[in-house]
């Protein structure tokens, strides 16, 4: 009987290709969103949910700067078989309760990636669990590849929030029989699925509030030049203006508040920041790097206002912060930021360092004046109410409240046991 059973069951997997339905068993319906953009992945996906899992699909596609046109999409999604559709403009509580949050880590991921894709993909996938749990359905799914690191951040939050909910990865799934661009079109047209595709771009992108990355096609040989058309957020050198440019942005307790003394809400600040230091070309980085899974990657990313954020932040911080709550906060950097990196935004681990870097910011306030020009961004100048610095001791000139003389007994106390170790040799 065992035996039966399976070769019954390699019958039905052998003689139904994948992208078909099941044999010729029936699925009990179920529930699932989807997070949907409308491209051709997606929207194929959409369509093959029906017929792989006779499933109810709810797509949700989250408004995160990305600057395109999201009208319609609802009506794009009930075209291909959606039942509901949520489009959502999460871009205040994207800036303020994640960007802001590794912003004041100073959060770097080996040594250059301002983290611009790995901190949106925790918030897409928090709320494809809301929604989920408010609509009663048993699974979401996304349409990540299984070669990325997008498929662990959307995962792990996904089970950090609710351990049993199901997760449905087609990229990962042996029903599915696509294996390029092509094939997608095809089943696209072949199930009249409303798609704008055509000839495959030469890189693919995701942006956001925060960045725009580039990864893939010309840009996998990692000794060819990016293409100088290719950016959208950040002028090209030989465009930016010729004179540099001063942009004043104002902290209270670590988190921007201000540009030039305008006060703005987190996700306009980002905005209009981005709009200053992309026209000078501030923020273009050319990296590569160490995917989760394993294998390195090359991309290129523009993060102008992100860039100045982040130098200004350091700069107020080096007036504010004790030295030794700095310098431990700093050598947590690496480790904070391989966590958001690799998917762990709700792990406990980064909740808890999380909870020591915002109290270190207490008291980081003040106003950093920063100068634009030709790609670069320089601190020029700081200042702070809580300001640690006092130029009556730090001064070269004559002073009355530092008695030069103490630091004798100091470099003789801290050179005591190198003065032993050369004895001894």
């Amino acid at each position: 009987r065992a035996r039966r059973g399976y070769v019954t069951g390699f019958w039905l997997a052998t003689c139904n290709p994948p992208g078909t339905r099941r044999g010729r068993r029936e699925l009990k319906p179920m529930k699932v969103v989807l997070a949907y953009s409308g491209g051709l992945d997606t929207s194929v996906i959409l369509k093959w949910l029906q017929e792989q899992y006779n499933a109810e699909v709810i797509t949700f596609c989250a408004d995160l700067g990305q600057e395109e046109e999201l009208s319609g999409l609802d009506e794009k999604a009930a075209k291909t078989g959606a039942s509901k559709s949520y489009v959502e403009d999460l871009r205040e509580e994207f800036v303020r309760d994640f960007v802001f949050p590794i912003m004041k880590a100073n959060a770097i991921y080996e040594g250059s990636y301002l983290l611009g894709t790995s901190i949106a993909r925790p918030l897409i996938a928090k709320r494809l669990v809301e929604i989920a749990q408010a609509e009663g359905a048993e699974a979401i799914c996304h349409g990540a590849t299984g070669k990325g690191n997008d498929q662990v951040r959307f995962e792990l939050t996904a089970y950090a929030l609710q351990p049993g909910i199901k997760v449905i990865a087609p990229w990962r799934s042996r029903d599915w029989a696509f294996r390029s661009r092509t094939d997608l079109i095809d089943y696209a047209e072949k199930h009249n699925i409303p798609i704008t595709a055509s000839a495959a771009k030469p890189y693919s992108m995701d942006r956001n509030l925060l960045h725009i990355s580039f990864e893939g096609g010309v840009l996998e040989d990692p000794w060819v030049e990016a293409p100088e058309d290719m950016h959208l957020l950040t002028q090209p050198l030989g465009a930016c203006p010729d004179e540099p440019e001063y942009v004043e942005v104002s902290f209270e307790d670590g988190i921007p508040i201000a540009v030039n003394g305008r006060a703005l809400g987190p996700a306009d600040l980002l905005w209009t920041l981005n709009q200053i230091a992309g026209r000078h070309g501030v923020g273009r980085i050319d990296i590569v790097e160490n995917r989760f899974v394993g294998m390195k990657s090359r991309g290129v990313y523009e993060t102008p206002g992100g860039t100045v954020l982040h130098l200004a932040h350091r700069a107020v911080e080096s007036l504010c912060m004790d030295r030794e709550v700095m310098h431990l906060r700093d050598s947590l950097i690496p480790r904070y930021a391989t966590m958001v990196y690799n998917g762990f935004w709700f792990a406990p681990e980064r909740r808890m360092l999380q909870a020591a870097i915002d109290e270190s910011q207490q008291g980081v306030t003040g106003d950093v004046r920063c100068k634009l020009f030709k790609g670069t961004c320089h601190v020029v100048g700081r200042r702070s109410p809580n300001s640690l610095y006092d130029p009556e001791i730090a001064t070269f000139e004559a002073d009355e409240v530092y008695n030069q003389a103490d630091a004798d007994g100091f470099i003789k106390l801290n050179a005591l046991r190198l003065r032993l170790q050369a004895k001894r040799r």
